[in-house]
């Protein structure tokens, strides 16, 4: 595991947006897995700038979500389709048909469960999947449990993850109680990760995840087991 401390958001944006870069430049086909929330929001910004000036290219790269709110539809503001095509897809030469968020609107959401992980198996699988950590460690909408789930599957949210994400709603009765998540075996089988936390609150769990026992009741602990982990954090 590669462990990097940084002094600013500013810094930890730019070196995760340089990775992810590499990434492009390596393999202008890679398949990126990609997050939401506002950790990633300036690596977004970065590469968005990076493709205007022709440093990278996306017009070949395929990106795979991890999650999506249950029963939100892709022009809904507070979806997770909308939020990609907001802050990055719009702005880049991506395709539109190469990239992916679960349907979570779905008719058989457990078919396209089984579906989402076929996806990403036929696509050669994930090259580098960037990873955000909630204060409860949960990566993706996987959430402390006794177990960890290795399949896309559906999850009802944890009280803290609910209160988190409120700042994005309304009002706290906004947010959706369950989730579409990518399983801890889609995101162990991506060739890379780099998972990215900043502010002194991620300090107490960051510690908890990579120099603590590797449990389910923090998830992002069995990162500690993956081959080829970049881990940058900010105060």
């Amino acid at each position: 595991m590669n462990f990097v401390k940084v002094d600013s958001y500013e810094k930890l944006s730019r070196m995760g947006a340089d990775i992810i870069a590499a990434q492009i430049i390596l393999k202008p086909n890679c398949v990126l897995g990609l997050a939401t929330g506002s950790s990633p929001l300036g690596i977004y910004a970065n590469l968005i700038e990076d493709n205007k000036n022709g440093k990278i290219d996306f017009s070949n790269v395929t990106s795979i979500n991890l999650d999506e709110y249950l029963g939100l539809t892709g022009d809904n503001d507070q979806s997770y389709r909308y939020f990609m095509d907001h802050n990055l897809f719009n702005h880049v030469n991506i395709k539109k048909e190469n990239t992916f968020v679960p349907n979570a609107v779905a008719n058989d959401i457990e078919k396209e469960c089984k579906e989402y992980d076929q996806r990403i198996l036929d696509k050669g699988g994930i090259d580098i999947q960037l990873l955000g950590i909630g204060l409860d460690g949960h990566i993706g909408f996987n959430e402390p449990d006794t177990c960890f789930t290795k399949e896309t599957h559906t999850v009802t949210l944890d009280e803290s993850t609910i209160v988190a994400n409120a700042r994005f709603f309304e009002k706290e009765e906004d947010v959706p109680r369950q989730a579409v998540t990518l399983g801890m075996g889609g995101i162990m089988q991506a060739k890379k990760v780099l998972l990215i936390a900043s502010g002194k609150e991620k300090e107490e769990i960051v510690e908890k995840a990579f120099f603590g026992p590797i449990t389910p009741e923090v998830p992002a602990s069995i990162l500690q087991l993956h081959p080829d982990v970049t881990v940058i954090f900010s105060k």
